[in-house]
């Protein structure tokens, strides 16, 4: 711990169940709880935003962890009654200590386990799920989509499956499962008779698209965007920008679309790459553009051919990814007919840019976006979207490493730009800088700054006015300062 101002914590009743959530929010990875475990003053603090969610896996090690603790602490006291009666030299030091550290022992005890299953029993179960996925990848005759990116992702795999699911038998890797292990399980569910695989690439350390690319073989590949992410595993922006792009290695730079309106994208672009935006992808061109709170819609023009897209999707940056799926359904061979009835049925997902409607007013819950990109978008909907008052909300971003402080005072001046008549901001270690890109920015507007984000969130209703729009980007994670 950095200062001793919080020992006490350590040895409150609600102390197990605290280590259990830092577990479980770590994904129960031994490293980056205990970095978190050492840098944690006050234990009483760590629950700020969410509760330990019971599963039978964080009963079981809330259980040991007290039945662990408990035993020292019997042990402890048993040592320092037995020099009381006993005179046992030594005993009572050594039952002062149990008494102690039975805190910090605990807490690194309790993953002995979970290292010790990762390298005898997971790593080994994994290698060889991956092992014969390979194998499953390289027989499958079906077309094989790969979607890589430092942001848009998921979102990007959703809409190929919405919108390919009108002409073809298509399978997508679930939810945000995007890593090798992941890939063999959905490996195993396939029946070989599926037309078209689209499979979600996520980028942890230096190499993983790259072997997630040779493990799955695809044929399609489709880049979503760079921005800094994940900066905490990348020595640079550049290497994990290389990993993403390790991709079009693998497919020889050929059948690979990439987002265009991505600002850093540009140097890592090739000729044969096909780039989308707003304005059209490859030699489809884009027009007639409608915005609202229900959605979008816009022509896709080729020659004399013609698509009337209409999406439930908001915000001028779903122009661009919609195009190019209506363009890979097109090279597909799904008919026009087909094409504008997948689109038709593609909707907000969870937490991207996710519109509820509430006493009159609009809420765009846009808490799963994580890069600078997707404030860019954000901002620019809130700017764009009529309101009788505009109120932005955020912690900030994690995982932007060295681009940290630069990044939010972009973040700042972009929110400032968008001149929202409030601004809300979740108290923590960026909140100087986003406030100081308000500043440069010249926002006159009120700056609201909250210590408490799960009083907040969950008390948001009532704050909310009819004629209003609230948007809520980003979140911050309780294992980020």
């Amino acid at each position: 711990m950095n200062t001793w101002g919080g020992i006490w914590t350590l040895f409150l009743p609600s102390y197990p169940s605290v280590l259990v959530y830092m577990l479980q929010s770590t994904e129960y990875q031994p490293g980056p709880y205990l970095k978190w475990y050492w840098r944690t003053n006050d234990f009483t603090a760590v629950m700020r935003r969410r509760t330990l969610v019971r599963t039978k896996s964080a009963r079981l090690l809330l259980w040991a962890a007290r039945a662990g603790m408990l035993l020292q602490i019997v042990i402890g006291l048993s040592l320092i009654t037995l020099w009381f009666t006993e005179h046992t030299p030594g005993a009572w030091q050594f039952g002062a200590s149990l008494l102690l550290s039975y805190p910090v022992i605990w807490a690194h005890v309790i993953v002995l386990p979970l290292w010790l299953g990762r390298i005898f029993i997971i790593s080994p179960r994994e290698k060889g799920l991956i092992k014969i996925a390979r194998a499953i990848f390289a027989k499958h005759p079906g077309t094989k989509i790969a979607v890589a990116g430092s942001y848009g992702k998921t979102s990007m795999k959703e809409l190929l499956g919405t919108v390919l699911a009108a002409g073809k038998d298509v399978a997508i890797t679930p939810a945000n499962k995007n890593v090798a292990v992941s890939h063999a399980r959905f490996a195993q569910k396939l029946t070989g008779k599926e037309d078209v695989l689209v499979i979600e690439y996520g980028e942890g350390k230096p190499g993983d698209v790259r072997q997630f690319a040779e493990i799955t073989q695809p044929t399609l590949g489709i880049i979503t965007g760079l921005a800094p992410a994940h900066l905490d595993q990348y020595p640079t922006f550049e290497a994990a920008a290389l990993d993403i792009f390790s991709l079009a290695d693998y497919l020889q730079d050929k059948n690979v679309y990439a987002n265009g309106e991505s600002e850093a994208i540009g140097p890592y672009l090739k000729p044969t790459h096909t780039t989308y935006t707003a304005a059209g992808v490859g030699d489809w061109e884009v027009g007639h553009v409608k915005l609202g709170y229900d959605g979008i819609k816009f022509v896709m023009k080729r020659g004399k051919e013609r698509l009337n897209i209409q999406s439930g999707l908001l915000g001028r940056h779903q122009i661009g990814p919609l195009a190019a799926v209506a363009a890979i359904a097109d090279h597909l061979g799904l008919t026009k007919a087909q094409i504008e009835a997948g689109c038709k049925q593609t909707t907000s997902f969870e937490h991207r840019m996710q519109p509820r409607a509430i006493g009159g007013a609009w809420i765009i819950d846009d808490t799963y976006n994580g890069n600078i990109d997707g404030i860019k978008a954000g901002v620019a909907l809130m700017k764009e979207l009529p309101a009788k008052r505009k109120i932005y909300v955020t912690p900030g971003l994690v995982d932007q490493g060295e681009e940290t402080i630069a990044v939010h005072f972009k973040m700042g001046q972009l929110i400032a730009d968008a001149a929202p008549d409030k601004v809300v901001l979740m108290e923590n270690s960026v909140t100087p800088h986003i406030q100081a890109g308000l500043k440069e920015g010249h926002y006159h507007g009120e700056v609201e700054v909250q210590s408490d984000p799960l009083d907040f969130y969950t008390g948001l209703e009532h704050f909310v006015a009819a004629g209003d729009l609230w948007l809520l980007q980003n979140d911050w994670p309780d294992n980020y300062q």
